[in-house]
C-alpha cells in the first residue's frame, strides 16, 4: 500500500541541518524573522513560551516537540515577556558548546536544542503546503532521542554521514507527523490522513495517479456523497480534492523530469494525461515553464 505522508516526506530530500543547544535563563526574548526555513525545537529541561505569527501562544515543557515546515516569523521567551533580543541564528556557540540567552550566568531555567534543516526538493513549497505550518508534540521523549542523534550525526564527520544524516532526518520528520494529534492547528496533509474515509481517497490518488479521477470516483473511493466529500476534504486539507491532486501529479512531473531520459510523453501518461501537449499546458501553468525546458535546465545544475 503507498503511504502518502513517507513519499511526501521522501519527496522532500531533508538535509544536514544546523543545530545548537540553547540555555536561557531571567528574562529573555529572542525574536525570528527567517521565513521559508524549516525550524524545529526540542525543550530538554524547564519551560518557554512559542509565539509563532499568526498562530495562539504554546507553552513548552520539557520533552515538547516543534517544527515549523517552512519558519515563520516567531518569538521564543521566558513566561514574563520583555523587549525581544535579535539573535543571529548562526551566532557560534560558546566553548561548553550552548547559546546562552537571557542571564549570563547561574543555572538555566529552560535548556533546549534548536536548529534549521533544509528542503533539497525543487519543489519544497508545494509539498511543504501539503504539511500542517505548524507541528507541536508533547512529551514524546522518543523525538528528543531522535533530534539528539540528528545532532549529533550532523557535527560528526564520520563515514557515510551525508548517506545517513538524510535518513535520520527522513525518520525523524515521520514520527514527528506520525505523533501530530489528529486535530492539527492547521489544514494539511496529517488532517486529511487522520480521517479514515478522506484517508482512503488520498492513497488512491497516490496510488494511481495516472488514473483520470473525477470527484464522483473519489467520493465514492470515501464512501461521502459528492457534496460531503469535497467539503470535507477542502476543510481537512486545506485544498479542494482536485487541487490537491494537480499538485500531487506536478510534484511527480517534476522529479520524472529530473530524472535522465525521461521523455515528456512519457510523464504526462505517468501522471495521468492523455496527450504531451494537453501536459504541457498544465505544466507550464502551475510551474512557470514548460517541461521540456523544466527538464533540460535540471541537466545543467
Amino acid at each position: 500500500m503507498i503511504d502518502p505522508l513517507a513519499e511526501v516526506v521522501t519527496l522532500l530530500q531533508p538535509a544536514a541541518p544546523f543545530s545548537k543547544n540553547v540555555t536561557c535563563a531571567g528574562h529573555w526574548q529572542v525574536r525570528r524573522s527567517e521565513y521559508g526555513r524549516p525550524f524545529f525545537c526540542v525543550v530538554v529541561e524547564g519551560s518557554c513560551q512559542l509565539a509563532v505569527d499568526g498562530h495562539e501562544p504554546l507553552i513548552l515543557k520539557e520533552s515538547d516537540f516543534v517544527l515549523i515546515p517552512s519558519a515563520e516569523g516567531f518569538t521564543m521567551s521566558g513566561l514574563e515577556q520583555v523587549p525581544p533580543e535579535h539573535i543571529d541564528p548562526l551566532i557560534v556557540p560558546l566553548p561548553s558548546g550552548e547559546v546562552r540567552c537571557g542571564l549570563q550566568s547561574g543555572p538555566p531555567d529552560v535548556r533546549m536544542l534548536v536548529g534549521y534543516c533544509a528542503f533539497g526538493s525543487s519543489d519544497a513549497s508545494l509539498l511543504v503546503s501539503l504539511l500542517p505550518q505548524l507541528v507541536h508534540v508533547r512529551g514524546e521523549k522518543r523525538l528528543t532521542t531522535l533530534v539528539q542523534l540528528v545532532a549529533d550525526e550532523s557535527r560528526a564527520m564520520r563515514p557515510a554521514r551525508d548517506l545517513i544524516l538524510p535518513r535520520l532526518l527522513e525518520v525523524l520528520l515521520i514520527e514527528v507527523f506520525r505523533f501530530t494529534p489528529k486535530t492539527a492547528s492547521s489544514p494539511g496533509l496529517l488532517n486529511g490522513l487522520a480521517d479514515e474515509r478522506l484517508a482512503v481517497a488520498l492513497r488512491r490518488m497516490h496510488e494511481s495517479p495516472s488514473k483520470s479521477w473525477t470527484m464522483a470516483e473519489l467520493a465514492r473511493e470515501a464512501a461521502l456523497s459528492r457534496s460531503a466529500f469535497f467539503e470535507r476534504f477542502s476543510r481537512a486539507v486545506g485544498m479542494t480534492p482536485m487541487d490537491y491532486l494537480l499538485s500531487w501529479r506536478m510534484a511527480l512531473a517534476k522529479k520524472l523530469l529530473r530524472e535522465k531520459d525521461a521523455a515528456v510523453a512519457e510523464v504526462a501518461e505517468r501522471v495521468g494525461y492523455s496527450s504531451a501537449s494537453t501536459f504541457s499546458v498544465a505544466f507550464a501553468r502551475h510551474v512557470g515553464i514548460p517541461p521540456a525546458r523544466y527538464a533540460r535546465e535540471r541537466e545543467q545544475l
